[in-house]
């Protein structure tokens, strides 16, 4: 059975990034799925100063090696100013100190959604230019805006958007 990591790229506890990363992610059929929760994994902020002192934090080599063991890749962003969020950078960061190819050149479902009417396209469109030097095979992208207007009871409410989700969904799921 393949396994898939669903990754919401935030550490807030309600994030939507990881609601729409879970929901993807239940959509595969025949696989297994670990929800990463950044929350779980107590990384300093990345900083050259403390890997030069501590070293690099168990916990960044704890969720290397839980990103060793995926097939594949379903990650949500979550974000702030047009970026990733901190939380995650940092954990990225520490993760590409581990291994360059952070993403394993497995496949990847890239995603964001926010509240507003950009679905966090900003980051998404940071990520599609990065990921893929550091290892994601970038099989589809996908932006959800306005989530609260479009996602409810565990599903895309909004046809044309889900029709999207579910078309980039197929070609993730031919990859894995």
């Amino acid at each position: 059975m393949k396994k898939i990591i669903a990754l919401g790229g935030s550490n807030s506890k309600n994030s939507i990034n990881k609601t729409l990363a879970v929901y993807v992610a239940k959509q595969l059929e025949n696989t297994e799925t670990l929800v990463i929760d950044l929350n779980d994994f107590d990384i300093p902020l990345y900083g050259i100063d403390i890997e030069t002192t501590d070293g690099i934090p168990t916990e960044a080599v704890r969720l290397s090696e839980q990103f060793s063991l995926a097939d594949g890749f379903v990650v949500s962003l979550a974000e702030h100013n047009g970026s990733y969020a901190a939380a995650f950078k940092s954990a990225y960061d520490w993760l590409s100190r581990i291994n360059p190819k952070v993403w394993n050149n497995k496949p990847m479902l890239l995603m964001a959604t926010s509240p507003g009417g950009r679905g966090g396209t900003g980051v998404l469109q940071g990520a599609k230019s990065t990921f893929s030097r550091m290892g994601a095979n970038l099989i589809a992208d996908f932006s959800l805006p306005s989530f609260y207007d479009n996602f409810s009871k565990n599903d895309i409410s909004n046809k044309e958007l889900k029709e999207d989700l579910i078309d980039k969904i197929n070609k993730f799921k031919n990859e894995i």
